[in-house]
């Protein structure tokens, strides 16, 4: 069974006592793609170097989050440029608003963000969109860049029937992880009326871990658990959650 993680970031510091364990019980659970989204320029280094030890294994994005979009975002976005020009991603990502930890940075968060939907055009890649407490201002920016040229994911998706529904319209896949397990989670009440052609699966571990793993430390391993839940919800085998939710992933990132 090949499973594929759209979604982790694997150069995270919660992993900086036991990482080449952690990518091992991955490997072993199936796990060998893993899909892996950059935060800040911070983060760059690390980034290539997963790669490096991972080359089959390790796909990477590159992108400015929109928690980390500050005062010197204008630099930050002159790191990703550069980086898209001189080294091969996947994707561009992640990018998006968010609106829980910091409101007053909307409009620059905005402007981050459509600059790098336009670096996605330019470079013919998907975008993985980050969205928490921002789905209204998130729909307006894809609303204006919406075309053949706009795909990818919504990461982390936690909306409703008719958010989802939307999100599809614009050529998205929905990124589904451990929250499809929780009790209060909901989208699991409504998964089922989604064709399984719109599904990715991730875990945005080191966080985000799925039942009954919750609250502590997620990694991609645990996303069996989330195979486990959507077999249940959509009333199939694991083995076919794993089968088209990778070839979802294909089309997204061409690999």
């Amino acid at each position: 069974m090949i499973i594929t993680d759209t979604h982790t970031h694997l150069y995270s510091e919660a992993f900086d006592e036991d990482r080449k364990a952690m990518m091992e019980r991955a490997l072993d659970a199936g796990v060998s793609r893993l899909f892996v989204p950059a935060i800040d320029s911070t983060y760059t280094d690390s980034m290539l170097q997963l790669e490096k030890d991972y080359p089959k294994q390790v796909f990477l994005m590159m992108g400015l989050h929109p928690t980390h979009v500050k005062e010197n975002y204008k630099d930050e976005l002159a790191h990703v440029t550069e980086m898209l020009n001189t080294h091969k991603f996947y994707a561009v990502g992640e990018i998006g608003i968010d609106l829980y930890w910091d409101k007053s940075t909307l409009e620059i968060q905005q402007d981050a963000f459509r600059q790098q939907i336009q670096l996605a055009k330019q470079h013919n890649l998907p975008i993985v969109i980050h969205c928490r407490d921002a789905f209204d201002e998130v729909f307006q920016v894809l609303e204006e860049e919406k075309g053949d040229d706009l795909y990818g994911i919504f990461h982390c998706f936690t909306g409703s029937l008719e958010q989802a529904h939307q999100a599809i319209s614009y050529n998205m896949k929905l990124g589904i992880g451990g929250v499809a397990t929780f009790k209060n989670g909901k989208i699991d009440q409504f998964l089922n009326q989604i064709d399984l052609k719109h599904i990715v699966l991730e875990t945005d571990s080191p966080y985000l871990a799925p039942k009954p793993y919750r609250g502590k430390r997620n990694e991609s391993s645990y996303i069996a658990k989330v195979v486990e839940k959507l077999a249940e919800i959509y009333q199939v085998s694991e083995q076919q959650i794993a089968d088209c939710t990778t070839d979802n992933s294909k089309v997204v990132f061409g690999i």
